[in-house]
């Protein structure tokens, strides 16, 4: 009402003729103005992947396969990687915490700029980082080699904080991954630490784990660390003239040790996060990942039944997006929604709008202009009343 008022004042200064329909004019201008749609530039009109994978729901299209397995996963996705093709996925580009998934990155981001031999000696930050631990010791030497076992195997936090102080400290290293994400095509992750431990705006999705593990998968560095079961990890440092002893690590990787092909790749975990897996198989000439985020129960299995439908579908599976960053344009809102909720949504923006205005403006205008037409009647009353009785002069 301050606003009207501000509009009255000048009006009754002037004694100007006030009509109903002007200040509905000036109403209705400024709701049109505030319900004025962005321009398209800013809004999100293309999927990484393909127009299908902007869905929230399933993306299947394969006649005549076996049902796809129940998953209770937030977020999954099954691709070729040899192909690129992307064969079954749910809600593909939906932001979730990756838990230690996001080592994948980490990888990814220092593998190129640490020499294996490199040796580097713990910090104290290093040996606490919150989480599981390989078993760092403040002041104690590590190959670089060996941090990675330690990250690999044992999905250490300890080990991935220190390859990234190795690599130039954790600021430097978050900022490089998150660049080496965009470069990747990885548009949905955001990345805060080296580790994937919960951190607020810190998210992926499953089609970006499923870049990340197709891009190190291509190393053979990296391929040799997410296939190892087994390693010795040094202990502390000996005193003068002893050995340094060492203990056996051994992979968390549950797929590696149970499902015939497995490649790995990285398991993950957080109360937040809840299970999150990066596996990757090979089996009759093809090679498939299936990424799962958000899963109830043990997220290996969830990615073994994916794995395992694909491989006996695979000739029925037809691709429904690809890996190979193919940009095409969607009917995608920033908030994204399945095909069949935006048509919906389309739908009733055009039979409900009314000259380009959404429902919820009537509203407003309907109070107001009840609001400003029991305004103007008073404010005309008084005037008429003025004409009939004008004021006496003082003599």
């Amino acid at each position: 009402m301050g606003t009207l008022e501000a509009w009255m004042r000048p009006m009754r200064a002037s004694r100007a003729v006030i009509t109903v329909p002007g200040i509905l004019a000036l109403v209705a201008s400024a709701l049109l103005a505030s319900a004025t749609p962005a321009p398209a530039a800013q809004r999100s009109t293309t999927t990484i992947g393909g127009a299908a994978l902007a869905s929230t729901g399933l993306v299947l299209d394969a006649p005549g396969a076996t049902p796809l397995p129940k998953l209770s996963a937030g977020s999954f996705l099954l691709a070729d990687l040899d192909t690129g093709e992307v064969l079954a996925a749910r809600n593909p580009h939906g932001h979730l915490r990756p838990a230690s998934t996001l080592k994948v990155l980490t990888a990814l981001t220092v593998l190129p700029r640490l020499d294996p031999a490199a040796v580097y000696t713990a910090r104290w930050d290093d040996a606490n980082t919150e989480g599981s631990r390989v078993g760092i010791v403040p002041d104690a030497t590590y190959t670089v080699h060996q941090l990675f076992q330690g990250m690999f195997l044992m999905s250490g936090n300890d080990a991935a904080s220190a390859l990234a102080n190795a690599a130039g400290g954790h600021r430097a290293t978050v900022a490089r991954m998150n660049s080496t994400a965009k470069a990747l095509g990885a548009l949905d992750t955001s990345v805060r630490n080296p580790s994937g431990l919960d951190a607020p705006g810190q998210f992926t999705s499953a089609y970006d784990l499923a870049l990340f593990a197709r891009a190190g998968l291509a190393r053979q560095d990296f391929r040799d660390y997410v296939t190892t079961i087994r390693a010795q990890f040094p202990g502390k440092m000996p005193k003068h003239g002893k050995t340094r002893k060492t203990f056996a690590i051994y992979t968390q990787d549950r797929l590696l040790l149970n499902y015939h092909g497995a490649i790995g790749v990285k398991t993950g975990w957080t109360t937040k996060a809840r299970g999150t897996f990066i596996g990757a198989a090979t089996r009759k000439g093809h090679t498939l990942v299936a990424t799962v985020l958000h899963t109830k129960y043990a997220s290996w299995t969830e990615s073994r039944a994916l794995l395992a439908w694909g491989f006996a579908n695979i000739d029925k599976a037809r691709p429904v997006g690809s890996l190979n960053q193919i940009k095409e344009t969607t009917q995608a809102s920033p908030v994204r929604q399945s095909g069949t909720s935006i048509a919906k949504t389309s739908a009733k923006s055009a039979v409900s709008a009314g000259r380009g205005l959404p429902l919820w403006a009537w509203v407003p205008i309907g109070l107001l202009a009840a609001v400003v037409a029991l305004r103007t009647r008073v404010l005309l009353r008084q005037r008429a009343i003025r004409r009939r009785y004008p004021p006496r002069r003082a003599y």
